[in-house]
């Protein structure tokens, strides 16, 4: 049971156990064990307590029955239900629930289905009302509380939005100033952190790199003036803000999760993991929600995002150039980018290549994927799958321009518009100019008034510059990627297979970065290739070393 659940329904384990035992006692049953599954949904069959029943069934252990308060206790999905029924039954094991509506006749076992398409259109329903619950709070302007506000802030007190944390916000602050001011490097600032003795969010010694990053990118921290935020909210939520004030912006909506639990075999035994995998939804879905002034310069952030934009170089250990390397291979256990280590072969000269992840095992979530993976194996399994890809032009032509279309449509809004909307207010700030500075020459404002104006006049023309600056650099961006198409047709479609596998490593690294290639791997040797082009594949059986 989740916690979520016991809220939603009112009841406890303690009571459907109790339950449970009355009505064992009252059949005559022998109870076997007694398995409970807490802070678990039924969403999965990897739990714990589900596999522990399994494996009981299957090694003959029980004889009888399994018994749960409720169907939707085994699974809240049809399907998985339906799975255990036929794999219990196998075992002459009968699946049973307190809330079982019929036998075993062909009538009772279509109010059973029912039961369990019901159990699943609740589970919808519950999480529709939810999501549209938190849909209108965002637009509201309120923030959606989670387990814990961003690092820096704290809730207020109706937890519908921040409050900055002086003392956290001071070490986002220096996180800011070292990066964009001082030019030190993300592992420089976690090195710096944790030899100066301060604390995670968590309060572990170790800081993740992947965090700090992620400070950096976030616009919670990043200042934004009123009409910034104007353009991004609705009109009643803007008139509740000060126009003199700067706002950082809280981002729903953006990111669409998917969960899933899986269980893996390990030395200590089976292991249960909650992996989640986000995309990215479309720009105009996204619910800006603005939160107080970091207190951040707004030019140590725009200087910070661009030091870490693109500050992952490629490799050149051990004499050679390593094509996966500068963030294309990456763990699948941990998300970190492999590392490349060369090791010599005992007494000879030979030495072997190969890619590892690098988070350190000491880490306070230290990865469990310790392996060596050989370059020489990994490379060219890659190279087959994309280089499969190059062989129809026409068919890369058309997958290229859908690759542009979708870096198109992640901007927020029409992007000529809103250039065009910056290039207006930056007129209408000249006409407001030249009329305050003809309203002081007439005596009709003071020395201090007219400074005043300029000054907030003069925001508004650096915030419009600034923003027609940021819209120059998408459509830079959106350059590039009609560069590298061209480049590509021109240069690699169409090659014959012998051609293409004769290109070196520094050529295909370069195919890899037009393509936005992907690759990560598992502890297991498995790779999963993805990217704007590449559909995700499984290769597996790559050869590893201790």
């Amino acid at each position: 049971m989740s916690t979520e659940e016991q809220a939603r329904s009112g009841y406890s384990l303690a009571q459907q156990l109790e339950a449970l035992r009355e009505y064992a006692a009252h059949e005559g049953y022998e109870v076997i064990e007694e398995v409970t599954d807490p802070g678990q949904s039924g969403t999965s069959l990897e739990r714990p307590g589900m596999d522990r029943v399994r494996d009981l069934v299957a090694a003959g252990g029980v004889s009888s029955v399994v018994l749960a308060q409720d169907r939707d206790r085994y699974a809240r999905e049809p399907a998985y239900n339906y799975l255990l029924q036929e794999e219990f039954t196998d075992h002459s094991c009968e699946l049973k629930a307190l809330n079982d509506y019929g036998d075993d006749s062909p009538e009772g076992k279509l109010m059973r289905g029912i039961q369990d398409q019901f159990a699943e259109y609740e589970r919808a329903k519950t999480t529709e009302r939810s999501r549209r619950g938190k849909l209108r709070r965002a637009r509201e302007g309120k923030v959606i509380p989670n387990n814990c506000p961003n690092y820096g802030f704290r809730y207020n007190a109706t937890r519908d939005n921040y409050l900055v944390d002086t003392e956290q916000m001071r070490i986002v602050k220096r996180t800011f100033y070292l990066v964009g001011v001082e030019g030190v490097s993300i592992r420089g600032v976690k090195r710096a952190f944790e030899r100066a003795g301060l604390l995670t969010p968590t309060g572990k010694h170790n800081w993740s790199t992947a965090f700090i990053r992620a400070c950096i990118v976030d616009d919670s921290y990043k200042p934004h003036t009123y009409e910034e935020v104007e353009l991004l909210v609705s009109a009643a939520v803007a008139a509740k803000l000060s126009p003199e004030k700067c706002h950082g912006i809280w981002w729903f909506n953006r990111e669409r999760i998917t969960r899933k639990q899986v269980a893996e075999d390990g030395p200590g035994g089976k292991r249960y993991r909650r992996r989640s995998k986000s995309t990215i939804k479309p720009a105009t879905e996204w619910i800006a929600v603005p939160v107080p002034d970091s207190g951040i310069p707004r030019e140590w952030v725009d200087h910070a995002r661009e030091a870490v934009a693109a500050n992952e170089r490629t490799s050149k250990n051990g004499g050679r150039f390593w094509e996966l390397s500068g963030g294309i291979l990456r763990c699948a256990s941990c998300g970190w980018s492999m590392r490349t280590t060369t090791v010599k072969s005992g007494w000879s000269d030979k030495r072997n290549h190969y890619y590892r992840c690098h988070k350190p095992a000491d880490h306070v979530e230290g990865c469990p994927n310790r392996k060596n993976y050989r370059a020489d194996k990994v490379e060219p399994r890659v190279w087959e799958l994309v280089s499969s890809l190059m062989t129809d032009p026409e068919q890369l032509c058309a997958d290229l321009e859908r690759m542009i279309e979708l870096e198109r449509e992640t901007l927020r809004g029409n992007p000529e518009r809103e250039a065009k909307a910056w290039l207006d207010k930056l007129t209408e700030v000249e006409r407001q100019r030249s009329r305050v500075q003809d309203m002081a020459i007439e005596g009709l404002l003071d020395y201090d008034e007219l400074r005043a104006k300029l000054v907030a006049l003069d925001d508004t023309r650096r915030t419009a510059e600034r923003e027609l600056e940021a819209l120059q650099g998408y459509q830079e961006r959106i350059r590039a990627l009609e560069r590298d198409k061209d480049a590509l047709l021109e240069s690699y479609a169409g090659m014959a297979p012998e051609a293409l596998s004769s290109l070196t490593a520094e050529e295909r690294h370069q195919v890899y970065k037009m393509l936005r290639v992907r690759v990560t791997v598992h502890g297991d040797g498995t790779l999963e290739v993805s990217g704007a082009l590449v559909g995700a594949i499984g290769i597996s059986n790559l050869e590893t070393a201790p």
